[in-house]
């Protein structure tokens, strides 16, 4: 499948809103790739493609995970809405062709993040906070600024305001968040 067929079928599969989120985080992980020398086909099919199961109900991804033997830890089955990056990967893999392990692992990764992540797998990660329709998201602005200045200390920002977010909502952080936090916060020092 080229480009704009994969366009084609995302446009039919996904509501209006998460498409143009797509577009979004599409054309910010492009920019990221040029200025940090990326390849940048490979960020823009990363970021066309990094929400393609997110059409899927809990019940759906569940099944779907059984049916392609992805594991799902404890805290993925309490919260099935972080199934569609793992199942986004597989579905890449076998609905759009996608072969590249660079991109269908930037796509696994985009959600929770992960230590010792590769360049592209950060690129779609950040884009997938800062894409321009995201508005929500504390301290926002001048986490775009960072994303264009130091793509580490960008990423460690997001993963800093996320785990603080969801501790003042008594919410527990994904283990691999965590993990990924604790990573770059260690590196950082």
């Amino acid at each position: 499948m080229d480009r704009s067929e994969i366009k084609k079928e995302l446009k039919k599969r996904l509501s209006n809103s998460r498409y143009e989120h797509t577009l979004g985080v599409e054309y910010t992980a492009c920019c990221l790739a040029m200025r940090y020398g990326a390849d940048m086909k490979k960020a823009d099919l990363a970021g066309l493609l990094h929400d393609c199961a997110k059409n899927y109900s809990a019940k759906e991804m569940r099944m779907l995970c059984e049916k392609y033997h992805l594991p799902v830890s404890e805290y993925e089955d309490r919260n099935p809405e972080l199934l569609h990056a793992k199942l986004g990967a597989r579905t890449a893999c076998e609905e759009y062709g996608i072969r590249d392990e660079e991109i269908l692992s930037a796509i696994t990764w985009h959600t929770t993040g992960r230590p010792e992540m590769s360049l592209l797998e950060k690129i779609v990660f950040i884009a997938d906070y800062i894409e321009p329709n995201r508005y929500k998201a504390q301290n926002l602005d001048l986490i775009r600024s960072l994303a264009f200045q130091d793509l580490d200390q960008c990423l460690l920002k997001i993963l800093s305001d996320t785990v603080a977010f969801l501790s003042t909502r008594n919410h527990v952080t994904d283990p691999m968040t965590e993990k990924t936090w604790e990573y770059y916060s260690r590196k950082r020092t």
